[in-house]
């Protein structure tokens, strides 16, 4: 049985399309929504992302804190004069999840100083862009990105997810 959600908006979407509000326009959305939804079914998807408010508070916490000490990191080095210090880090990821594994690409490019420059999904292994930070930094990162698998994975990921990271 469709559902009568999609069937409802589709009946709206048909009643603008023809941009006057009838009884008849919106027995017709009514009919062509049935009809879409019965004879084109949508494939039912799982992103394999399951929401846990808890974990979620906690990581918004923490990426928010996050954002703030690299957000101060790299105007340090804007106002300083001469190059920013940069270094090129792999970093082999826990999780199989390609939902997770988007998630944590999307935390690591929004924080300032860092980019996903490749990603190879087959061997689970991120290569980043890392600026601001003095030194070989290399096993701080790769700290700093199994910090931010598991709470990624705390806050969004499934039950498999989870039982993944050790």
């Amino acid at each position: 049985m469709p559902r009568l959600a999609l069937v409802a908006w589709l009946a709206v979407v048909w009643v603008t399309l023809w941009g006057d509000l009838t009884a008849g326009n919106v027995l017709g959305g009514l009919v062509a929504g049935l009809a879409v939804t019965s004879l084109l079914p949508l494939p039912v998807l799982d992103p394999g992302i399951r929401i846990h408010p808890v974990a979620l508070a906690g990581f918004l916490l923490w990426f928010g804190r996050d954002l703030v000490v690299s957000t101060a990191r790299v105007v340090l080095w804007v106002v300083r004069p001469g190059a920013p210090p940069t270094q090129i880090v792999r970093v082999r990821l826990r999780t199989s999840s390609e939902s997770m594994t988007v998630l944590i690409m999307v935390a690591i490019s929004t924080v300032p100083g860092s980019l996903v420059v490749e990603a190879y999904p087959e061997e689970r292994e991120l290569v980043l862009h890392v600026l601001g930070r003095p030194g070989d930094v290399t096993e701080a990162v790769r700290a700093d990105v199994a910090v931010l698998e598991s709470r990624v994975v705390a806050a969004f990921g499934t039950s498999r997810d989870r039982q993944e990271l050790p």
